[in-house]
């Protein structure tokens, strides 16, 4: 049996084939290379269609449209409000999310000089917006905030450098005890509004929060929830029970959109709306 060469199953994936397409045997080389030539004609056909659809109708990429349904949920239902944090942040603000020099996030970290580096994750500024808004108003709090994150990750499928995250927290909101209940309405919520169904709610330990709720859909972490009281919060100031949820709109779009990788969803020049500009 004959599986596709090297180069053949790249450009399938590029193209965005249905993993059972990538994984075929076929009898001969010649009918492996005959269904290639097909595969790639029909492929390219598809991906044209598809921009000329994001250009003459769509107009804006799939992640980009997973954010405006989150917002519009969020603010229209959920009475939210949305901010807008700096991207570059002080390396003491890590030391207070319990990141210190021997935890393996430290290791991730784009540092910009010795003291400041890219954000690794929207929770430093939204702890202290949270705090101050809460502090002048005296009342409960609901903000969120979508922006770019940057990590040194492995470069997998699932993982990229620069990602999107949509945070939404709300402090005062809940009653000590039913924290998690809160999240499950805003996990399904969520879910809800950029119209995905076919997920399951997991409980899992954290090394920063102790337990989290995390929200999976075909084999891929969209999202993760936490709450508190927690030991962390006497950091930032805070004392009151919080609700939080950080989802990576990159990975939502890949559902969404089943991608085969995240790259086609994230901040890119090689692909625009999921589709291959090497066509």
């Amino acid at each position: 049996m004959q599986n596709w060469s090297i180069a053949q199953k790249q450009r399938l994936v590029e193209l965005n084939a249905d993993k059972s397409i990538t994984e075929r045997e076929f009898e001969s080389l010649k009918e492996r290379d005959a269904a290639f030539k097909q595969l790639e004609r029909d492929l390219v056909k598809e991906n044209k269609e598809k921009l000329k659809n994001l250009m003459e109708r769509e107009h804006i990429p799939l992640t980009l449209r997973v954010e405006r349904e989150l917002e519009k949920w969020l603010t229209e239902k959920e009475d939210y409000t949305r901010v807008a944090t700096p991207i570059i942040i002080g390396g003491d603000k890590l030391t207070k999310m319990n990141i210190e020099q021997d935890n393996h996030l430290r290791e991730q970290v784009f540092w910009v000089d010795r003291k400041k580096c890219l954000r690794p994750m929207l929770a430093p500024n939204l702890y202290e917006v949270m705090r101050d808004l809460h502090r002048i108003t005296n009342k409960p709090v609901r903000i969120f905030e979508a922006g770019s994150c940057f990590r040194k990750e492995s470069q997998g499928a699932q993982h990229m450098n620069e990602f999107t995250m949509l945070n939404l927290v709300e402090l005062d909101s809940v009653e000590d005890g039913s924290q998690m209940e809160r999240l499950e309405a805003l996990a399904k919520g969520a879910m809800e509004a950029v119209g995905i169904d076919h997920y399951e709610l997991v409980r899992e330990s954290s090394g920063v929060y102790i337990e989290t709720l995390d929200i999976v859909a075909d084999g891929v972490e969209l999202a993760s929830g936490s709450y508190g009281p927690h030991p962390l919060d006497a950091n930032w100031g805070i004392f009151e029970p919080w609700v939080g949820i950080g989802l990576g709109l990159e990975r939502v779009a890949m559902v969404k959109g089943e991608y085969q990788t995240i790259k086609r969803a994230g901040k890119s020049i090689a692909y625009v709306d999921g589709i291959p500009l090497k066509l």
